[in-house]
């Protein structure tokens, strides 16, 4: 279930009992995160951190990759992390997580590999939609979005959200230069949806991104598909961006840190850490005890991190197999990473924490 925050009221956006993740708004729901996430909208509050998309960090220094996956401009999670200094609040940040039960999932890393990605071509259609209860306004893009044959929704083998999950529709136009992420889409004999976040992939977006106080498919206000690492990266044996995470809404507390520009109805503790929490993997941590691809993912940590991005119960999110060259089987188990405690990780300074407001401003 999602929780959208609206000039200050909340809203709950009925998503269905069983829903397995998150929505862009906020609210949590029972279950983990089907490698979807939801939104909503934030409030207005200093900026604590970064003052670009590519992202900088209070103490130490950082060196930015080039680019990608599907942005042409530095965003923040090409941010090389791995010489910063932790935030001084580290440890007791941490500490609060593991009282609040660490990760979700019976405190178990896992990968979830639901999440696809499809790419559209110059001659793939584009279809308007009718927006749902789960479009907020102004964070949401109204907007027609092209649907290529043969593609599907998260979880599904077709564009039809017939399970009631979170539904994501992620398309990478790279002949328009956009990345189109649709939260709870449903096409059957209509076309309806729920948040459009449609960012403009030659764009250098600031440290507000679309809109401060503002969701996108995703809770934190973040591009899902750039933070999905693939199986071809996987095979590879490297992947140069940081990585997407959730955790259950009872975790962090309310309020959002950057590069986030949202948060939700969290109700963690007043020492927990807050919604967008950038973590890393110490630099210590004994990678060859890892099966090999959960090396090349915890070497991504230790280097990128990873970024909180939404609600559920399932850590990780990994990208699905059904549209890339490489495949997951005998390459990447969903719990290959369980060795992974919330110990094994230590925060990276964004700044003071914002208030949540629901005043999204675009």
């Amino acid at each position: 279930m999602r929780a959208i925050v609206t000039l200050g009221v909340f809203l709950i956006a009925a998503c269905g009992a069983t829903m397995a993740g998150d929505d862009p708004s906020g609210g949590d729901t029972s279950g983990g995160d089907t490698g979807g996430g939801d939104t909503g909208n934030g409030g207005t509050g200093s900026d604590g951190g970064s003052g670009t998309g590519s992202g900088s960090t209070t103490g130490g220094t950082m060196a930015t990759a080039t680019t990608g996956p599907y942005f042409a401009m530095p965003m923040f999670f090409n941010t090389d992390v791995s010489g910063v200094p932790k935030a001084a609040n580290s440890d007791a940040l941490i500490a609060a997580l593991v009282a609040e039960g660490g990760w979700g999932n019976g405190n178990k890393m896992q990968i979830d590999f639901d999440l696809d990605v499809l790419t559209a071509t110059a001659s793939t259609p584009k279809q308007s939609f009718t927006p749902t209860s789960d479009f907020f306004s102004p964070d949401c893009d109204l907007a027609p979005m092209p649907v290529p044959v043969g593609g599907n929704v998260e979880g599904e083998t077709g564009y039809a959200c017939t399970n009631d999950g979170d539904c994501h529709l992620l398309v990478f136009d790279p002949a328009g230069g956009k990345l189109y992420e649709m939260w709870r889409a449903n096409i059957t004999t209509t076309f309806q949806g729920g948040c459009l976040a449609v960012w403009s992939t030659a764009t250098s977006y600031p440290s507000t991104l679309r809109g401060d106080q503002c969701t996108s498919a995703d809770a934190a206000g973040f591009p899902i598909s750039p933070l999905l690492f693939t199986a071809d990266e996987v095979r590879a044996g490297h992947i140069d961006h940081a990585i997407r995470f959730i955790l259950p809404n009872n975790r962090p507390k309310r309020g959002f840190v950057r590069p986030a520009t949202h948060g939700t109805s969290t109700t963690g503790g007043s020492s927990a850490p807050s919604y967008g929490v950038h973590l890393r993997l110490r630099a210590n941590y004994p990678i060859a005890n890892l099966p090999p691809g959960a090396q090349v993912v915890a070497r991504a940590m230790q280097k990128y991190g990873m970024y909180h991005a939404d609600g559920g119960n399932i850590a990780l999110t990994a990208q699905s197999d059904r549209h890339t060259t490489a495949k997951w089987t005998g390459l990447l188990g969903s719990t290959d990473l369980a060795a992974l405690q919330v110990t094994d990780f230590e925060v990276i300074d964004h700044g003071a924490p914002i208030a949540l407001t629901g005043d999204c401003n675009r």
